[in-house]
């Protein structure tokens, strides 16, 4: 039988960070993907390595920092596959948030960036405004001017992977967790690849399956308690309009979230919701409920496209991410971000992800290799993560 120190089960992007950073720690690594290296949640997500601006109406401040700081190391360590992008706000007459608020929350976004190269910002004058092609201008009072930054989160996890296969790491996909024997001295992991069931041993097992992160739990003998969770489907529609110079902050007419208008090779992407799903199926798929939430409020910024029926016809494409966020009252939109680590001290060899961002995959997988090491003990370490470029 094979043995590793660890298996992680679930090849997104903090599957592949965790095993980057455990192999660059000195750790033998096993990764199973039950599909293809980042085609779930990892393929599905707003393009975006960013601080989280609308985060700071929540108070989450360490989330913000922490994600402006990752963001610097991405664009230091992968600068082929994150850019830095201008982003837009416009306010309104009719805007929930006032032009003072935005400023304010910009000038704080500027303390938590350290005032990085990024971090500044400004105020656009009107006579700039029809620069931003087709954008209301009708009781528009002022449009403000940030940077964040933008990737490919596909590349950007598969880049990761084969970091990590570069390091030692094997990964397998469709490779499925059939089952987590946990003992005392080490745990027992079966699963199918290629037609065939295969056992290994693990000193420890990082649990990184996304939405499917409690029906990896559900395979654990002993039974493990698992925590409580919401799936929350976020939807994007590609549209066929030649994209902006640049990505919209919108808020949505609707209600107080904000949307995103983007450039996407070429074309315009336009997202997210946030649908609590009732079940998870195979293959999410966007409602009409969300498809019209998502043309309404591109109609109402830009009502030149014409209505939604108008605008339905111009749409390419759509595709679906499902996050999970603990179980709470209130809407999605409110929830906490931060990535929830959980060990039981009945499983003390198991380590279950809940949540997280694209941004901070590297804090995450950071955290989960220093439990991996208040486990194992330390290895010879192979590399700085901080040092390995992506490309």
């Amino acid at each position: 039988m094979e043995s590793y120190d660890l298996v992680i089960i679930g090849g997104g992007i903090n599957g592949v960070g965790v095993a980057q950073c455990a192999s660059a720690a000195g750790y033998s690594v096993l990764l199973l993907e039950q599909g293809e290296i980042g085609a779930q949640t990892s393929a599905n997500s707003s393009k975006l390595i960013h601080g989280g601006l609308r985060y700071l109406e929540n108070a989450q401040l360490h989330l913000v920092r922490e994600s402006l700081l990752e963001r610097r190391a991405l664009l230091r360590l992968a600068p082929t596959l994150v850019k830095p992008v201008r982003f837009y706000i416009p306010v309104y007459s009719d805007s929930r948030r006032s032009p003072w608020t935005i400023r304010a929350g910009l000038s704080l976004y500027a303390v938590l960036s350290e005032f990085d190269s990024l971090g500044r910002f400004e105020s656009i004058p009107a006579m700039y405004w029809p620069k931003i092609q087709g954008l209301k201008l009708q009781g528009l009072k002022a449009v403000f001017q940030y940077w964040d930054a933008q990737t490919d989160d596909k590349l950007l996890t598969r880049a990761v992977g084969r970091s990590a296969v570069s390091l030692g790491a094997t990964v397998l996909t469709q490779a499925s967790c059939l089952e987590i024997k946990h003992g005392p001295e080490l745990c027992r992991v079966g699963y199918r690849h290629q037609g065939s069931e295969r056992l290994v041993s693990a000193k420890a097992v990082v649990n990184c399956a996304g939405p499917w992160v409690n029906r990896v739990l559900a395979s654990v003998t002993p039974a493990i308690a698992a925590e409580a969770i919401d799936w929350v489907q976020g939807t994007h529609l590609l549209l066929d309009i030649q994209a902006l110079d640049g990505i919209l902050y919108l808020e949505s007419c609707f209600d107080k979230r904000v949307i995103f208008v983007m450039p996407w090779y070429g074309k315009t992407l336009i997202g997210t919701t946030e649908t609590v799903l009732s079940s998870l199926g195979n293959k999410p798929e966007p409602t009409r409920e969300e498809i019209d939430y998502l043309l309404g409020i591109y109609t109402h910024y830009f009502p030149a496209a014409g209505d939604v029926t108008a605008l339905s016809a111009k749409i390419l494409g759509s595709f679906c991410g499902v996050r999970v966020l603990p179980r709470q009252s209130g809407n999605a939109f409110e929830r906490p971000r931060d990535a929830l680590l959980q060990c039981r001290p009945s499983h003390p060899r198991l380590l279950s992800l809940y949540g997280g961002k694209l941004t901070t995959f590297r804090r995450t997988a950071k955290e989960a290799v220093d439990w991996l090491t208040q486990t194992l003990g330390p290895r010879a370490r192979l590399a700085d993560v901080d040092e390995l470029e992506l490309s």
